[in-house]
């Protein structure tokens, strides 16, 4: 029995659950507007079933096991085992709990919650399509719609992911082995956090990177420690190279590569073509916007050349009363950024005077060692017209780095030398993610170095580096030279 369209009506109609969706949901639910989140897969998203989520709890568990079996000098011997298949069952509890809390918060704010695929029917409208044979579909009117449909993997030709040897990093994340040879096309952010989950757990890692470099959207000296760690993990660096395809082999694959054209193939090692034999080939080449299920064109509602829905700083698109937040709306794709824009979104809805505002937004790769930024670098303070001033504070200075036996990398501060004002900042190191907490708040509420270096830091902490930092910055550094 196929069962009939029914229609209904919202305020707020908020089409995926990722963090910016349902963000914005439960956001427009404390405002008191009559609100339906629809979500076709899981709660959460990407971000809490797929991504930044299980990939933390993997390089977790990685990193307990590799230090077990590596604490030789602290007078540890150990020779851990590594059972995989138990160790993706507990990332999955810990991703079942997070997902569950979502559903249970939105319910607890009076969010409707709907589950099947939402495209629009016209600019005040969509039909929302039920799974499973004979479910039907159902339409729902709104006077404001919020887009949060994420991001994708980006699949290149000659890897389909539909193949059984070829992963993203959602099916990476879901082996129930550890792969004795993975090819790894990409050293982006993603490429490289699971290159060194692998690494770490004894696959014998190799990665293609199109580019001269790991992690090339930040500066060589925060990447540098990173790559040389990689290194010493048995991480093997091919640069300048793309892959063309791959093919099975009697003991696994054999991944294809070519060296890139003009400057950046005269580096390119291996000579024109080389190919690596592998049991497995992850494809971690970047994601792309989910639009193409929306039927965008019945509200009137166009992409810009990469793909995005373009909105101003209120979150709207083109048309005022439908919002766009999250991977959908934009670089950087960040689920923290995702979650304010749909503060935002839904407060704008409400008529708060809400906006946004991109001075202070961190981003952190969860390698090792951490990376963490936040607001301009030095080059960029000097290109927005600042006298910048530089500090900085190199961890193998600081006493409870030493203890962590982990003190590689530095943290830096860029602050304005006329005012003093913090302008960003830059970390390589131990928990560089949380580091950056700090100097995020300093940028967004316009505090000098002054005011961070007088604030009394717990010793002994990783954090008295961001204060030392600081301090050098002024000239007054006590644990490490002054510039």
């Amino acid at each position: 029995m196929v069962v009939g369209d029914i229609a209904t009506g919202t305020d707020v109609l908020v089409i995926g659950a990722g963090p910016g969706g349902y963000t914005a949901a439960i956001r427009a639910g404390q405002l008191d507007l009559d609100v339906t989140l629809v979500e076709k897969n899981a709660y959460g998203g990407t971000c809490l079933n797929h991504g930044c989520i299980p990939s933390k709890a993997m390089i977790t568990a990685a990193d307990v096991a590799h230090e077990a079996g590596n604490a030789e000098e602290m007078g540890i011997h150990a020779d851990p085992a590594v059972d995989m298949a138990q160790m993706v069952e507990w990332k999955d509890s810990v991703v079942d709990q997070l997902t569950g809390g979502v559903e249970k918060l939105n319910k607890a704010n009076g969010v409707n919650l709907i589950e099947g695929q939402a495209e629009f029917a016209d600019e005040n409208s969509v039909r929302v399509g039920h799974s499973g044979e004979g479910q039907g579909s159902e339409s729902v009117e709104f006077e404001h719609a919020i887009i949060a449909t994420g991001s994708r993997p980006i699949e290149i030709p000659g890897f389909s992911f539909d193949d059984e040897p070829v992963l993203d990093s959602r099916q990476a994340l879901a082996l129930d082995s550890v792969p004795e040879r993975l090819v790894v096309i990409g050293a982006g952010y993603i490429g490289m956090e699971l290159s060194t989950v692998f690494a770490k757990l004894g696959t014998d890692v190799t990665v293609v990177e199109m580019l001269d470099s790991v992690l090339p959207a930040y500066e060589s000296d925060l990447t540098r420690p990173v790559k040389k760690r990689a290194e010493e993990l048995g991480i093997d660096f091919h640069f300048g190279r793309t892959a063309t395809g791959w093919e099975e082999t009697d003991d696994g694959i054999r991944v294809s590569t070519e060296a890139m054209e003009e400057e950046v193939a005269a580096e390119a090692d291996g000579g024109a073509a080389e190919t690596f034999d592998a049991d497995n080939v992850l494809v971690a080449v970047g994601r792309q916007p989910v639009t193409d299920t929306l039927n965008l064109e019945a509200a009137g509602i166009e992409t810009n050349d990469n793909g995005f829905i373009e909105t101003d700083d209120r979150a709207r698109t083109e048309k005022d009363h439908i919002f766009a937040v999250g991977d959908v709306a934009g670089e950087p794709m960040l689920a923290h950024k995702g979650s304010k824009e749909g503060e935002v979104a839904a407060e704008v809805i409400a008529g708060e005077p809400a906006a946004l505002d991109y001075q202070a937004v961190p981003a952190a790769v969860f390698t090792d060692p951490e990376i963490a930024t936040v607001g301009l670098t030095e080059e960029e303070a000097e290109a927005d017209g600042f006298d910048p001033v530089v500090g900085e504070f190199p961890f193998r200075a600081s006493g409870r780095a030493l203890t962590t036996g982990d003190s590689e990398g530095f943290v830096r501060v860029v602050a304005d030398e006329e005012s003093g004002f913090i302008l960003g900042a830059q970390i390589a190191g131990p928990e560089a993610s949380e580091l950056v907490a700090e100097l995020t708040l300093a940028v967004e509420m316009g505090a000098t170095l002054e005011d961070v270096a007088a604030t009394i830091h717990t010793h002994p902490t990783l954090a008295e580096a961001v204060m030392e930092a600081c301090e050098n910055a002024l000239g007054q550094a006590i644990h490490t030279l002054n510039r």
